[in-house]
């Protein structure tokens, strides 16, 4: 599976450009960014928006690239999405997680963690921009699939009866209020996902869908500036475990500003608390920096 997504990601870029303009009728930054799975949104959770500026009636493609660096750990991540009528969307995401001194301590040095995404999302109700004078709010619900290439870890993770693929469902509520220029979403993820698939998915005794919710708060500067603040509350499926309290999962967070200079290209940069990623190795909180940047295809 990571290989097809990865080629069907190339795919997604060739054709791009004969599918869609760069531009489209959507506002700067009403399409969101592109969030760590994948999918149109904040960095790290979706909103009830479709990538790209494609609105009614349009197709949009936009391509991304992510890297996140903590004290301990560094993430790369590339991806690209295709949106159609400002209804559908259909995004690929690959993750390459570099352990570090992690890796090296639990006698894996050089060990990296590759997950492959691939993200349905159909807005099925309201509309962010249409419905700004109203209490209604855009809803949307999505799917992402997720296979992992755990290397040297995978018989860890299996003895902690995690799994290597997963499937996360969600749905999204963006309400945006023109006037202020405020952006709310709330969304609900049933999810397995062990640090977002990174470390599997469940664990022994631990199998069941969970419901987590996921927060952002955006304040448009100016019509092509944004600044905002997310937090996405995560499943604690391997704690405890032969480990202990070792690999206790706390939730994500982050401060961000999104910059669009035009609708080609926008770039996020934030501040993140990923929370302790293995507690057994490196008890301290992983926090540092997220930077994306967004090219419209």
């Amino acid at each position: 599976m990571p290989r097809q997504l990865i080629w069907l990601t190339a795919l997604l870029a060739a054709l791009a450009p004969a599918l869609a303009p760069a531009a489209g009728d959507k506002l700067l930054l009403t399409g969101g960014v592109s969030s760590i799975d994948g999918a149109a949104g904040g960095g790290l959770t979706p909103w009830a928006v479709t990538g790209s500026y494609a609105s009614s009636g349009q197709w949009g493609a936009t391509a991304f690239s992510t890297t996140v660096v903590t004290q301990d750990h560094r993430l790369q991540e590339a991806g690209a999405a295709v949106a159609w009528n400002d209804r559908l969307e259909l995004s690929l995401a690959q993750q390459d997680f570099d352990t570090g001194a992690t890796g090296t301590a639990l006698g894996l040095p050089g060990l990296r963690l590759r997950q492959a995404i691939l993200g349905v999302k159909w807005r099925f109700a309201g509309d962010a921009i249409l419905d700004s004078d109203r209490l209604m709010p855009a809803l949307a619900v999505g799917l992402q699939a997720r296979h992992l290439d755990a290397g040297g870890l995978a018989p860890t993770l299996a003895a902690l009866g995690a799994r290597r693929q997963g499937v996360d469902v969600y749905i999204s509520a963006t309400k945006l209020l023109l006037g202020p220029g405020v952006l709310l979403n709330g969304t609900l993820r049933a999810t397995r996902a062990n640090q977002n698939g990174l470390l599997g998915f469940g664990g022994s005794g631990k199998t069941a869908y969970k419901l987590m919710p996921e927060l952002s708060l955006a304040w448009l500067l100016r019509r092509d500036l944004a600044v905002g603040a997310e937090w996405r509350r995560k499943p604690d499926n391997l704690n405890p475990s032969i480990l202990g309290a070792g690999l206790r999962e706390d939730d994500w967070a982050d401060v961000f500003i999104a910059w669009a200079p035009s609708k080609r290209v926008s770039v996020t940069a934030a501040w993140v608390d990923l929370g302790p990623i293995v507690p057994a190795v490196h008890p301290r909180r992983q926090t540092g920096a997220y930077l994306s940047v967004q090219v419209a295809l």
